[in-house]
């Protein structure tokens, strides 16, 4: 690019340096800036500088001017604040559904929103971070394939694997295509879930998205709207323990008094609660009865106990029956 074609961008310059190399721990000197524009084959003056950071100001850009020597700019003001940063790329960390390598990329583009030297305080973080992902590098294009069917109406079809003991994918149904009509995506348990509608099955169920593979938009238009009309995602979330389906039952638990906060955290503010006596209280609570429901309970000990329907109760003990005799063995 000509010397005279460059000159045209100068200002262009002056914001990304401001962007990159400012905050407000890291002044820049209007000389600096100067040698910065040079090195990048541009030229300026003192003067010029002033009038370019006005017009800078002038279009939004929320530029501190630094009075005491040795003076300078910084950038005050941007899209996100470093707190705000910090929160979403530890959000990014800590999400299982997005593989180690995904997580990079994406924490990559962060650090572009704030400062250099800030963004060496969102490295450290990442550092010392430490947690299980996944391993499908297809998620996005996933998510984003997903979110376009439900935009387009369209049902789609993909493969759904599992996990072998040695460690390798494990196509369902011998590869066979599953064909479902998508409705929602859900962020539960450190995981992201589609929940789509089965004609197959004529219902509700729920996908892992980091375990399809191969996803693709079908012609047909997508079904179950009247399954969803008045679907509530947070109280699904709530009843399916671990996202594991099974039957809905309205369950009655008698808890000690201090796990009233558990019962909260667990089923939400609505959840139905009355005290028994001085020690414990009773919950009512509808639930998907599975495996999972029981290894909650189970994991609670004799602080909590299932009271009815009588059927998930004699359930219940069958599980622990079970476990008992695997050890008796």
């Amino acid at each position: 690019m000509a010397r005279s074609e460059k000159q045209k961008l100068k200002l262009l310059y002056i914001a990304q340096f401001l962007m990159e190399r400012t905050d407000d721990e890291h002044v820049a000197t209007t000389q600096e800036i100067i040698a910065y524009l040079k090195a990048n084959d541009i030229s300026a003056e003192r003067k010029s500088i002033y009038t370019d950071i006005e017009h800078l100001i002038d279009f939004g850009m929320d530029i501190i001017k630094v009075k005491e020597r040795p003076g300078g700019y910084y950038l005050a003001d941007r899209q996100f604040e470093l707190a705000e940063l910090k929160l979403l790329v530890d959000a990014v960390q800590a999400s299982k559904f997005i593989t180690a390598k995904k997580s990079g990329v994406l924490i990559g583009k962060l650090e572009t929103l704030c400062s250099k030297a800030q963004a060496r305080q969102l490295h450290r973080q990442v550092v010392v971070t430490n947690r299980s992902k996944a391993v499908n590098e297809n998620i996005y294009y996933n998510v984003d394939m997903i979110y376009n069917a439900i935009a387009e109406n369209s049902k789609i079809r993909f493969q759904y694997f599992e996990w072998s003991v040695n460690k390798e994918m494990k196509l369902r149904r011998d590869g066979e295509f599953y064909e479902v009509s998508p409705w929602l995506l859900s962020w539960d348990d450190e995981n992201y879930y589609l929940i789509a509608y089965d004609d197959r099955s004529g219902g509700i169920r729920h996908y892992r998205v980091d375990k399809m593979l191969k996803i693709g938009l079908l012609p047909t238009p997508r079904e179950g709207k009247e399954a969803f009309e008045n679907f509530d995602v947070a109280s699904y979330s709530k009843k399916t323990f671990g996202m594991f389906a099974g039957e809905e039952e309205t369950v009655m638990l008698r808890c000690a008094g201090n796990l009233t906060g558990v019962i909260i955290d667990r089923f939400g503010k609505e959840v139905a609660m009355r005290r028994l006596d001085d020690e414990h209280i009773r919950a009512r609570v509808d639930v998907a009865v599975s495996r999972q429901f029981f290894g909650w309970v189970t994991g609670l000990g004799a602080a909590v106990q299932i009271e009815s329907p009588e059927r998930v109760v004699k359930a219940y003990k069958d599980y622990l029956h079970e476990i008992l005799e695997q050890y008796e063995k």
